[in-house]
Parts: C-alpha cells; sequence; structure tokens
C-alpha cells in the first residue's frame, strides 16, 4: 500500500511538471486546473482575515523573521536558513528556528522538561525540541528532515518542531531563553507576526510551473510577493537576472534583493563522516540516488562536478529509505563496478546503513554564497542585531497593511 501511495505520488510531480505524458496525465491536468482556482480562493479568504483584522497574529515580544518561498520546495531554504542562523548567533543573538517538521513522525511519548523552578510541562504544551543547541535530542524520524540537518550542523542554535509555531515560539522564549525566531518556511505561517519577510525565488524557476497548486507549485499568486521585506534570488550561476528582477519588481517594488549561489563545497562519507574534495568525482562512475522534488538538479550538479552519472534511483520526495532500498540500489552499483553513491545531504538523514558496505556512499555539502547584495545582507543582519523598538512596531503595521 506505501509503495502505491509513493507511486502515484511520483506520478502526480510528474503530472505538474510535466513530465508526464499522454491522455491521462492531459485529463488530470485539466481536473488541477479547475482546483487550483477554488485553491485560489482559499488563499484570497484566508489573507483577507488576517488582513481585515478578524484573524489576530501573535505577537510575542522578540523579533520574528520568516524564511519562505512562493512555491512549493526547490528554492534551497535550508542552507539560507543555516547561513542566516549562523550570521545572528555570531553577533550575540540567541537563536531559535521553529519548523512544522514536515513529515515527522510523531513521539510516542511527549519530551520531559522542567523549568529553572523546577515544575515539568505538560505533555500537550511541550513543541518537539530538536536540539535546545547545546544537545540533539531527536533524529530525523522525529524531527524531520530539515529540522534534523539544522541542529546537526549549527552548535548554539535551538531548534523546535511543531505545527503550532506560536506554542514553539513561546517555549523557546521562555524555556530555552531565545531572542531571536527564524520562522523556517514561514511565508505563510499568518499566526505568528513576523517582522522581516525573507522570500527566495529560485533563478531557474522563479515561479514554479506559474500555476497555483494542485496544477503547479505556487502557494499562493506572484502578486503576494508584495509582502516580502528582502528578497533572496537563489541558485545564480553569475549571469544577469536583470529580467527576473524587472518582474519582481512589478509585484514588489520596494524590497531589497540580493542574488546567491548554492554550491556543493565538499563530498562528505554518510556513515564516516570522511570528507574529499569535489575532485573526486572527476571522471568517477557514480550511482545517484535521491527523495527530493526535482532530482534533475541534483543529478546534473553530479555531472557538472566530472562525475559519469550511470545508475538512478528516484524515489518520492521525503522517502524514508528501507535497508532494503539501499542494499538493492547498492547491490546493483556492485553489478555495474560504480567507484561511489551519492546523494543529497537532505536524503542522507534519512540513510539507513545496509549490512555491508561495498560501494561508499557520499553526500554533497552544500553552503550559500551572497554573488551580489552582501552590503544589503549585512545591514539586515545588523538591523536584526540592533532592532528599534519605534521603528519595527510601524514595520510590523505595514506588514499587516501588505497582508
Amino acid at each position: 500500500m506505501k509503495e502505491q501511495m509513493e507511486e502515484l505520488e511520483r506520478w502526480g510531480s510528474d503530472v505538474i511538471f510535466g513530465r508526464a505524458k499522454g491522455f491521462r496525465a492531459t485529463l488530470m491536468r485539466l481536473a488541477m486546473h479547475g482546483l487550483s482556482w477554488l485553491f485560489r480562493l482559499v488563499v484570497f479568504i484566508r489573507l483577507w482575515r488576517f488582513r481585515s483584522g478578524w484573524k489576530r497574529q501573535t505577537h510575542l515580544g522578540v523579533l520574528t523573521v520568516a524564511i519562505g518561498n512562493l512555491t512549493v520546495g526547490g528554492t534551497g531554504k535550508t542552507p539560507v536558513v543555516e547561513l542566516l542562523a549562523k550570521s545572528l548567533q555570531n553577533r550575540g543573538r540567541s537563536v531559535a528556528i521553529l519548523s512544522r517538521g514536515y513529515k515527522s513522525k510523531k513521539l510516542d511519548q511527549p519530551q520531559k522538561w522542567k523549568t529553572a523552578a523546577g515544575n515539568s510541562i505538560p505533555g500537550e504544551k511541550m513543541p518537539k525540541v530538536v536540539s535546545t543547541g547545546n544537545a540533539l535530542l531527536l533524529d530525523s524520524r522525529y524531527a524531520g528532515d530539515e529540522p534534523f540537518m539544522l541542529a546537526r550542523n549549527l552548535d548554539g542554535v535551538s531548534v523546535v518542531v511543531d505545527k503550532n509555531r506560536v506554542k514553539g515560539a513561546r517555549f523557546a522564549i521562555s524555556q530555552l531563553g531565545c531572542d531571536t525566531l527564524l520562522l523556517d518556511d514561514g511565508m505563510q505561517y499568518l499566526k505568528l507576526a513576523h517582522a522581516i519577510d525573507i522570500v527566495l525565488i529560485d533563478s531557474g524557476s522563479p515561479f514554479g510551473t506559474e500555476y497555483l497548486l494542485p496544477r503547479g507549485t505556487l502557494r499562493e499568486p506572484a502578486k503576494n510577493l508584495r509582502r516580502a521585506s528582502y528578497i533572496l534570488i537563489t541558485k545564480c550561476d553569475g549571469s544577469s537576472q536583470e529580467a527576473l528582477i524587472k518582474r519582481i519588481r512589478r509585484y514588489n517594488r520596494t524590497a531589497e534583493i540580493m542574488e546567491c549561489t548554492h554550491g556543493p563545497i565538499y563530498l562528505e562519507n554518510v556513515f564516516t563522516r570522511e570528507r574529499k574534495p569535489l575532485e573526486e568525482l572527476k571522471n568517477k562512475w557514480v550511482g545517484a540516488i535521491s527523495a527530493i522534488a526535482v532530482p534533475e538538479a541534483f543529478e546534473g550538479s553530479l555531472t557538472r562536478l566530472g562525475a559519469r552519472v550511470e545508475i538512478r534511483r528516484r524515489f518520492s520526495d521525503h522517502h524514508r529509505f528501507s535497508k532494503k532500498d539501499v542494499e538493492k540500489f547498492m547491490q546493483r552499483c556492485v553489478e555495474r563496478d560504480m567507484d561511489m553513491i551519492l546523494t543529497t545531504e537532505k536524503d542522507a538523514v534519512r540513510f539507513p546503513r545496509p549490512s555491508s558496505i561495498d560501494v561508499p556512499v557520499y553526500f554533497l555539502r552544500i553552503e550559500v554564497k551572497i554573488l551580489k547584495g552582501q552590503e544589503v545582507w549585512d545591514a539586515m543582519i545588523e538591523r536584526i542585531c540592533t532592532p528599534q523598538p519605534a521603528f519595527e512596531s510601524v514595520l510590523r503595521y505595514r506588514h499587516s497593511y501588505r497582508l
């Protein structure tokens, strides 16, 4: 049943991205197109409820920054959240990342937590604490892929998971002593007020498939980009982004725009944590295995680094690899005499250890580098680290008005 559901999910993704052909796929796209208009109405009503004051946002008295996008996945958000958290922590801020923990497993029992006064917090008031900044408390199964990655890579930064991110925020402030909240994938989360909205746009696919869900990958109409305080064009290759910037300015005339690249910096062994330079991929025969929304981007990056991608295995996004999955793929690589197996960092956190490692398994470590607008990034960090209450209250008013 699970395999059938994943197969259906993969086919649905192929329909949305235009990879699926034929009468059945065309019919499904037509049906999805109709549902997209219904989705547009739901988005409009939801925003109107907050704009009109019928639904109120929660203000918790600390600076909250939302990092998000208009599309579903694929913009390289996690490395940007990591860079932002590091930058703020290095400036002395006590940072908590708030995530919903997409596709994470529910805890069998709530974590136990005692307050400074020695009182226990009731289970229903406990979010999932992935990291206190000093200790990693949950694995990827219970934390979710991205929260676990962030917690593992960020010493001194708290990571809290809960669908109710207001609850997670209150816990981070009262129990973890955090003074700066980063709302991961938070553009559409309006219950918690955010003073600053950083919106990411993929340079290669800025507005996804140009259709709203479920026909396309847009979470809301492109005009809602007006809510952005800063816009970060991601995955740039150094070529001009003037045409894209001109389009962005149709929806948002005031947000400052930056450009960045998401580049691999080294290979890391999934099981031993051994690191190797990217040059190791030159002319190597590799098998690529992934469970991400756009596997072509990952496989293309391997080819550009000089690898010869001979075997490919694609699973549905966030698929939790079984030992059987890994061993079956590894056997294929052994039979074809592959030099190594490559996966993504996000997939590596879900990679079980096979009984025998006959082919070394590595992931590409990706980091963000600002190509244009470094001075804007630095000014943004300065603004977050030295907030001016009067100014920020005006900004919050402007943000609610833009809703």
